[in-house]
This record gives C-alpha cells, sequence and structure tokens, in this order.
C-alpha cells in the first residue's frame, strides 16, 4: 500500500487547509516551518512532521486494510438529560459516534469543519505518524470553517482511546468521542462491552463558554473584574499550540471559577472550574444511561475521562472491578473498589453482575457533586442522583500501585537522556507553565530515534497536573504501568521512562485544559 506522505496529502487539501501558524511559512523544505510566539523560526536540524523519517516509520507499521469514517463537528442542540444546550459536538450526539478499528488498520477519518472557528483532531494516546497528530501550528495547519481535513495513519496497539481538538478549549464543549481499538487476539473473556465516557459540563449553562471560563481564570485571583481581561493575551490564541485563533470573549454567564475545593488524593486543590454538571455518557444524573445486562454476565468497562478540569473517583455499587488495562495497555491484573482518574486518562475494568439496578457513580473528586449511569440486570427502583455507593470510599487503586503486563513492559536500561520538566505557576496569576516558559512552538526539547529517555516532571505548585506525551506511551516507575497520561501531585516530582521510536515533534503539556491553554505545553523534539 502506498503510503502518502505529510506533503502529498496537503497538497490535496491545502486550499482548504486552515491558516494557523503555518500559513505564513512556506511548507517545502525539510525543517518543519513553525515560527515562535516572537516571530523568529524554529530551530533547524529536526525531523519534520512530513519528513521522509515519519514516513518511514509509518511504513514499518505495515498499514492494513482501510476503515473510513465521515465525521462532521457542528454547532448544534444537545440534550444532556433534562437540559438541552447549544454547543459544539460530532454530529448531533454527545459524546460523538464512537469510532472502532482493529489493531493494523488504517483509519481514513475525513473531519468536515462546520463550525465558526478553525479546528482540528488529537487522536489521544495513539502512537501515531506525526503528521497526523493533529495539533494545529505545528503537525498541520487548523482545518478552516467550511473546510475539511483527512487524517489517514496506521492504528497500530489495541486499547482504549478517544479523540477531541487540540484547538482552543474547544475540547470543553461537545467535541469528544471513543475511539476503540480491538485486539485481533483478544486475550479477555467477556459477554458485554460497557464504553463509559466523563466530562465536566459548563457550555451553554445560563451563557456560559469554555472561552468566557478561560478568560475569567486567566484574571487570576487578584480581584480583577472578571468581565474585563485587563490586557491578558488569552484572547489571541493564535501563539497556542492547542489553539485556534479565536476572538477574546465577552463576558458571560455567572462566575465559574472554584473555590475551597479540595481532595487529599490529589494533594490539596482539585480543580479550578465549578462546573454545573458532571455527565457519564453525555446525561445527568436527573436522567441517566442505564446499560442493560443479565444477572452472571461479565461486562468490560472502558471508562474515559474526558473531562477538562476534573478528577473523577469511580465505582459500581455492589460491585468490585478487575482493572485489565491503563491508557490502552494491559496490566497485571488487580481487584478494587474504586479508581481514580485524571483527565486523559482511561481504565478498563471487568465485573460479573449481580441481580439487580446498581449506580456506577463518578464523584467529580473535591468538587462535592458527581455523574451516574445505571446498571441494570432486573427490574426494581433505580438509586436516585446523588446516591454515593459504599465502594467510592473502599479500596482505591491509582496508577503507581499498578504493575505493567509483562509483554508490554518496558525492559530495564538506564536512561541515555534525562529532560527536566518543572511545573510552573499559579491560580494568583495563572501563569501555568513548563520550566518557567510559556508555551512556545519553536521551544525543542531534544530527543534521538533509539534512545531511553526520562521525563522528570517537577511539580512545583500547589495543584495537580495530569501530564500528557503524544504518540508515545512511557512507563511508570519500577515495572509500572504503559500510559500516556499521569497525575504529577503538588510538591512531588514523577519520573517516567521511554523509548524514542517515533520521530517528529511531540506535544507535552497538562491535560488540565485550561492549563495547557494558558501556557503549561511544551515540544519534543526528534534530532535528524
Amino acid at each position: 500500500m502506498r503510503i502518502p506522505n505529510r506533503r502529498a496529502v496537503l497538497g490535496a487539501g491545502i486550499a482548504v487547509a486552515g491558516s494557523g501558524l503555518l500559513a505564513a511559512c512556506s511548507s517545502s523544505g525539510t525543517d518543519h516551518s513553525t515560527m515562535g510566539n516572537d516571530g523568529t523560526p524554529a530551530p533547524k536540524g529536526y525531523v519534520s512532521p512530513d519528513g521522509q523519517e515519519v514516513a518511514a516509520a509509518e511504513a514499518k507499521r505495515n498499514p492494513g486494510p482501510e476503515r473510513k469514517v465521515k465525521l462532521t463537528a457542528v454547532e448544534t442542540q444537545l440534550d444532556l438529560g433534562g437540559r438541552t444546550v447549544r454547543s459544539w459536538a460530532y454530529g448531533d450526539r454527545l459524546p460523538g459516534q464512537e469510532v472502532r478499528v482493529t489493531a493494523g488498520d488504517t483509519l481514513a477519518l475525513t473531519l468536515a469543519n462546520h463550525l465558526p472557528q478553525s479546528t482540528s483532531i488529537h487522536w489521544h494516546g495513539l502512537a501515531m505518524r506525526n503528521d497526523m497528530d493533529g495539533v494545529p501550528g505545528l503537525t498541520q495547519r487548523a482545518i478552516k470553517p467550511g473546510a475539511s481535513f483527512e487524517y489517514r495513519f496506521a492504528v497500530p496497539n489495541p486499547g482504549t482511546y478517544w479523540f477531541h481538538p487540540h484547538s482552543g478549549v474547544q475540547q470543553d464543549r461537545g467535541l469528544y468521542a471513543p475511539l476503540i481499538v480491538e485486539d485481533p487476539k483478544e486475550p479477555l473473556t467477556y459477554d458485554r462491552e460497557w464504553v463509559v465516557v466523563l466530562d465536566d459540563w459548563v457550555d451553554g449553562i445560563d451563557g456560559s463558554t469554555p472561552d468566557a471560563v478561560l478568560a475569567e481564570l486567566s484574571n487570576g485571583m487578584g480581584g480583577m473584574d472578571m468581565g474585563d481581561s485587563g490586557g491578558m493575551d488569552h484572547g489571541d490564541m493564535s501563539n497556542m499550540s492547542m489553539s485556534t485563533k479565536s476572538p477574546s470573549p465577552k463576558p458571560s454567564g455567572p462566575p465559574r471559577m472554584m473555590m475551597g475545593a479540595t481532595s487529599a488524593l490529589l494533594g490539596g486543590d482539585a480543580g479550578d472550574v465549578a462546573y454545573p454538571y458532571y455527565l457519564v455518557n453525555g446525561r445527568t444524573p436527573d436522567d441517566p444511561q442505564t446499560f442493560q445486562a443479565k444477572p452472571g454476565d461479565r461486562i468490560r468497562l472502558r471508562i474515559i475521562n474526558a473531562g477538562a478540569d476534573t478528577a473523577f473517583r469511580v465505582a459500581l455499587g455492589g460491585h468490585t472491578m478487575t482493572v485489565t488495562h491503563t491508557d490502552g495497555f494491559p496490566v497485571e491484573q488487580a481487584e478494587t473498589e474504586a479508581l481514580l482518574l485524571g483527565m486523559g486518562e482511561r481504565y478498563d475494568v471487568l465485573v460479573t453482575a449481580k441481580d439487580g439496578v446498581f449506580p456506577l457513580t463518578a464523584l467529580a473528586e473535591g468538587k462535592k457533586q458527581s455523574g451516574l449511569a445505571l446498571l441494570r440486570t432486573s427490574s426494581g427502583a433505580a438509586p436516585g442522583p446523588s446516591v454515593r455507593p459504599k465502594e467510592l470510599g473502599g479500596k482505591l487503586l491509582q496508577a503507581g500501585q499498578l504493575r505493567a503486563a509483562e509483554p508490554v513492559r518496558l525492559k530495564p536500561g538506564k536512561p541515555d537522556r534525562t529532560i527536566t520538566f518543572k511545573l510552573t505557576g499559579s491560580m494568583t496569576k495563572y501563569d501555568w507553565a513548563i520550566n518557567g516558559k510559556k508555551y512556545d512552538p519553536a521551544q525543542r526539547y531534544p530527543v534521538r530515534s533509539g534512545e531511553r529517555v526520562r521525563l522528570s516532571f517537577v511539580n512545583g505548585t500547589e495543584m495537580w497536573h495530569p501530564m500528557h506525551l503524544h504518540g508515545h506511551t512511557f512507563a511508570l516507575p519500577g515495572g509500572g504501568p504503559r500510559k500516556d497520561t499521569a497525575i504529577v501531585l503538588p510538591g512531588k516530582t514523577l519520573d517516567v521512562d521511554f523509548d524514542a521510536d517515533n520521530p517528529g515533534l511531540w506535544m507535552i503539556h497538562c491535560h488540565n485544559v485550561y492549563h495547557a491553554e494558558s501556557g503549561m505545553m511544551t515540544v519534543l523534539g526528534y534530532r535528524k
């Protein structure tokens, strides 16, 4: 199969591609044409997303049968269960329609952008070709309103993944959906599968939008007028690789900055945003989704935290869960009553369904509210929307307590290179950054193909940060699980290792959307 390089893919669509940061630059030549915040070109000597190294890495994946999907990003009415809002979504549903492929397939997904802003799709957790990673201003041009773009890439690894924009704070609208990659040699046996997507929701409630929330937060806690940007540059997002430029929003909705939300599990401050709703599969607790099964059924739950600012503590009333995977990769199976998921994290668990009606509760950690879905295996009254199963206070497993399954465990070895990322900033100034520097698309932290790389996340802030690496999975210490997103607690250091085997320019950022958009992002670049 002929694998088109990035230049060939863009050649057909350049007339309709978004402008982004790349529009001002030529796409010819071997160095990727990304400009820094100050207008200076990115440093030379790095693999470009459209470079031959990326095409060669894709060819080694031996792309298999093509799976075609068409997707439309639209402004639409969404029924959250008793509350209808106007928002942005993939189609007219929340979450967006699940995309399901088999490991080894070639996904050919065309996104048509019917939104009033430019957009993109990032494939969260996939180790795929760099030019399809979906980061405007770094790996592709943003997709302009009225335009479309075909994402085409080999899907290498089975597991539970998801996709969302990497454009401004669009993810905190309804633009997200599961991506399930089936294992052609699936080792697990189960009767049913339940994909569970968790979210925190503010868009369209009493006039609120994520852009207005970002504007409020960006003023910090210094007592400034929440309706005035105060001269901050949060409205002009063109210098953010998670962003496409959008106008500075007018004040809208009530104040959403959260004060006093704390969690011992998260080391203190639990989050920045007071959301009016917490959703499970797009529904509020007042009208939850019900999953039907039979007593004795073995059910695989694939749980995804698609929230922007909320960690969820998850439990299924009356049941214990067997953890089988995190972030798509298998672990040594472990029993638990509850799980903690930071934004972007995924867990797969097995449960054996009992007889009755049971709450699947997603407690917004530290925020005193929750999302809800129901497991029903027989008749009976459903629990109420505020139900708190006792399992929420029971045994709780976190990622650091798990071990990778032996076949996917990172082989022991000393790092060839260690990169330290100091997580900096505060709620007072809302100046989140990495190594004291706000995101600049021309920034590069160099690595070379074949190296074992250690990333040392040093959290000097008073908040927790779920740190996400694009295009790779890393290993937690001591034979820990393979992950792409991991919680770094305040005042703590987390060292993770990965093998540099996927050339390109790759984002590293906090998966709190508001922290990332205010500057807590940077770029890992492969040297030629």
